[in-house]
């Protein structure tokens, strides 16, 4: 990218829609990573998501590479994911992987290196999703070949705006409900969701919450209904696709 990572974050950041809104968050049940999943939906059939990625952490007690979050590819060698994906501040981009093409979770993983990760500069890890800005970008160690199966996501212009009630595609690999785990093969899901708007979203929050604050801050963005949303364990990151172009890459579902 010509103009730097620093100035293509804030592109990205500023390209992600605003019907009020744009980057879709969760708030985090706890400081650290935190993930999403999938609920009220089903297997993806054939590769209609090649820009979906699984964002990879070592865990030392089962030996072996775990999927923590989803994310999409943007160029062959850049990958957005979500802030809070890649918290504490101070681990190193070699403590993460990427796999692309993959429909099924650990199916002949071919894992890429992390070579550097950037995180939006106005994203605060003590508040995790809950501040806002929670995008970054992960820069992988050399670009991956792009196939039928390995592509890039098209990014929205700057003017378009979501209007609510609009249908949009959320993919990913996490839960398929509260504490329910996706089993395996692991297969990919996908699930359409409404976008809200973020006062009637704000409203339920704060309803639920019996609380004042304004909880859906003006860069994100609300989606979901009784039942579907992406809102469970394992799919942080993950991209939110309407009218073809990925618009955003995480949501927050709205439960009633």
């Amino acid at each position: 990218f010509p103009s730097g990572p620093l100035q293509m974050l804030w592109l990205l950041f500023l390209t992600l829609p605003f019907p009020g809104g744009s980057v879709p968050v969760t708030p985090a049940p706890s400081p650290g990573r935190e993930s999403v999943g999938i609920v009220g939906g089903c297997d993806v059939s054939g590769w209609r998501y090649p820009w979906q990625v699984s964002l990879r952490f070592y865990d030392m007690r089962l030996g072996l590479w775990q999927h923590e979050c989803g994310g999409s590819l943007i160029h062959p060698q850049w990958v957005l994911t979500a802030a809070h994906c890649v918290e504490p501040e101070d681990l190193e981009a070699c403590a993460f992987r990427v796999q692309v093409g993959q429909l099924r979770l650990y199916d002949h993983d071919q894992l890429h290196k992390v070579a550097e990760i950037i995180r939006h500069p106005k994203f605060n890890a003590s508040l995790s999703a809950w501040g806002g800005a929670d995008i970054a970008l992960l820069r992988l160690e050399a670009p991956v070949m792009l196939s039928e199966h390995v592509n890039l996501v098209s990014l929205p212009p700057a003017s378009l705006r979501v209007p609510a009630r609009k249908m949009c595609w959320v993919t990913g690999w996490g839960d398929i409900a509260d504490n329910s785990p996706l089993p395996p093969p692991y297969h990919l899901q996908e699930v359409e969701i409404p976008v809200v708007g973020n006062e009637e979203c704000n409203r339920h929050y704060q309803n639920a919450s019996e609380s004042s604050d304004q909880v859906i801050k003006a860069d994100m963005l609300c989606a979901g209904s009784e039942g579907r949303d992406s809102c469970q364990r394992g799919g942080s990151g993950a991209p939110k696709e309407c009218q073809g172009m990925m618009c955003c890459f995480r949501c927050r579902g709205l439960r009633s």
